[in-house]
């Protein structure tokens, strides 16, 4: 995160004594990325954020991949997603490889308090509300929010009172993309968004009580530790690694007189992949223009999109709907669905209201075995007019 934040009480100096008003010292803890070399916060405990009276770990049943093969574009259909369940718990898993993970949860409880220090973790909330509260403060999320939780950061989430949300877990750091910053990390003149857009989180968030328990991922699963006292002790914290949250409708979109190439629309980046967000806009507006997307074969990345809202005019026919996801992978030649090109022809200069999120991720994609419960048969054939 490039933007310095200060909360609450902190000592002049970093890496300096800091007391209490008694005397005692505030316990000071470094959470840093990169071992020591990247962006940190530095946080200061009521208590030694250390002191865990229990630890056990917890079962957890491991996703079950399927491989994508013989080679199919998929479309799922996550309005079949019941509600049930909290946003750690209930996680319903599309598709995965070592670099990400995609989900999507229908969360109805209050989650418990979670760690995850095997991911970080990225939310695109699509409907409802939550209080989200973290180590760092509290944050208000709604309709249209991404909420960007580094990794290990401990957190809960509060349904208000139920939270549908596409979640990406990744094991490589979410950041802005890099060619939308200056050297010195602040959001270039023609970036799409700006520090402005960004809400950071309120506090500090303290809370009392003993014998608490926090679900923390790793790699090799899930842990339970029991602390002495409540996490949520933090008096004051400043630093450039903490959540944040960032509403869709605040990406100002780069148009042009012709058509714009998906990565005008990019908004994170990440090792092995990249994030998109397609947002109300003008159409392309040269009277030759085909404001349209061309037929494309995606040779390099396989290519998931979350159709979040809007008509989506260049899917006609092909079953795609509100809260609908497609995962076209790397060869299957995609694009217009029959009868869109034509139709697009007569949208020059006019205005788009979808919005969708894309991830292109730069290895291939495994479907999981459970998306079976939601996937349209037969989605290969909505380009064939004379379908089987």
């Amino acid at each position: 995160m490039p933007s310095f934040m200060k909360v609450g009480d902190v000592p002049r100096k970093r890496f300096s004594q800091f007391r209490r008003e008694d005397g005692s010292l505030y316990s000071t803890e470094v959470m840093g990325l990169e071992g020591f070399s990247f962006d940190f916060s530095l946080l200061h405990h009521r208590h030694p954020p250390t002191s865990i009276i229990a630890c056990e770990a917890v079962s957890n049943a491991g996703v079950e991949y399927t491989d994508n093969h013989p080679l199919l574009p998929q479309l799922w259909h996550t309005g079949r997603i019941e509600p049930a369940g909290d946003t750690v718990s209930a996680r319903f898993v599309l598709c995965g490889n070592d670099d990400v993970v995609a989900g999507f949860v229908a969360a109805t409880e209050p989650s418990p308090l979670y760690r995850n220090a095997a991911a970080d973790e990225l939310f695109y909330v699509h409907e409802g509300a939550a209080r989200l509260e973290t180590i760092f403060g509290t944050l208000d999320i709604g309709k249209g929010d991404y909420v960007l939780l580094p990794k290990g950061v401990t957190h809960r989430w509060l349904p208000a009172p139920s939270l549908r949300a596409l979640v990406f877990e990744t094991t490589g750091h979410v950041k802005v993309p890099s060619r939308y910053l200056t050297k010195h990390g602040q959001f270039l003149q023609t970036a799409p968004f700006s520090e402005l857009d960004l809400r950071t989180p309120e506090g500090p968030l303290l809370q009392e009580g003993e014998g608490v328990d926090v679900l923390v991922r790793t790699r090799a699963g899930l842990t339970r530790y029991t602390f002495e006292r409540h996490p949520f002790d933090v008096v004051g914290w400043f630093g450039c690694n903490y959540p944040f949250a960032f509403n869709i409708a605040d990406f100002s979109p780069i148009t042009g007189s012709f058509h714009r190439p998906p990565p005008v629309h990019q908004v994170f980046e990440a090792p092995q992949m990249v994030f998109c967000n397609f947002v109300p806009r003008l159409l392309d507006y040269d009277s030759r223009a085909m404001p349209i997307p061309s037929y494309h074969s995606n040779v390099d990345s396989d290519e998931f999109i979350f159709y979040a809202e809007g008509n989506f005019f260049s899917r006609r026919g092909s079953g795609i709907e509100r809260g609908s996801v497609t995962l076209h992978p790397a060869g299957h030649v995609h694009g217009p669905h029959p009868g869109s090109t034509d139709k697009a022809a007569e949208r020059v200069g006019q205005r788009t209201e979808e919005i969708a999120i894309m991830l292109d991720t730069f290895r291939p994609l495994r479907p999981a075995r459970r998306v079976e419960t939601i996937a349209q048969p037969g989605y290969i054939h909505s380009w064939t007019q004379r379908r089987p």
